[in-house]
């Protein structure tokens, strides 16, 4: 199975990083191949500029947007793995969704209105919080978010989402407790697909 991930967070020693490194590996363990499309390192620019609107009518993609569509058209499996940083993915995230999940890529509208392009393709999230997750869901950013990107932008596109996975108190929790999530990352890995 194909497994492209869509990793965002500029520090290569965050504990991101250490979630993407378990997820990729254990993805590699089962025989998957993977993709890893590090948006940061990548220096992928998020701005859906007036170029890239009129060249989606025009039929006319910048190359590294074509590019990223080629991977998503690759993959079986979506995943994407970020910190929550102001109640939604960082900039470059959503930036990547603005740019490569275009009109006639992604979805499309017809005769019957909308029309979803990648069907039968699946996505996961993977969300590290600065807060336990217990405040987010009192405060109902969980099942914001959950609404938001899971339940209209992903199912926009025709996406199966396959859950959304947070891990809360990141900066606090003991270094015991970020192995468990670790190896929660790892079991995440092996039910998919």
């Amino acid at each position: 199975m194909n497994h492209l991930v869509v990793f965002s967070h500029p520090n290569p020693k965050s504990f991101n990083r250490a979630i993407l490194d378990a997820y990729t590996a254990a993805l590699k363990e089962r025989g998957h191949d993977v993709r890893i499309r590090d948006l940061y390192a990548l220096g992928f620019d998020p701005v859906l500029s007036a170029s890239d609107l009129s060249g989606v009518s025009e039929g006319r993609l910048a190359p590294e947007v074509r590019e990223e569509q080629e991977h998503v058209r690759w993959a079986n499996v979506i995943a994407f793995i970020y910190p929550l940083w102001w109640a939604g993915m960082p900039a470059i995230a959503k930036g990547y969704v603005d740019r490569v999940f275009t009109e006639g890529f992604a979805y499309s509208f017809g005769p019957e209105g909308l029309e979803r392009h990648l069907t039968g393709k699946k996505v996961l999230t993977i969300t590290t919080l600065g807060d336990t997750l217990e405040n987010y869901t009192k405060r109902a950013f969980i099942e914001s978010m959950n609404r938001l990107m899971d339940g209209i932008m992903f199912d926009f596109a025709g996406l199966e989402v396959l859950g959304h996975t947070y891990f809360g108190s990141v900066p606090t929790v003991t270094d015991g407790q970020r192995k468990e999530m670790l190896e929660d990352v790892r079991r995440l890995a092996r039910s998919v697909g």
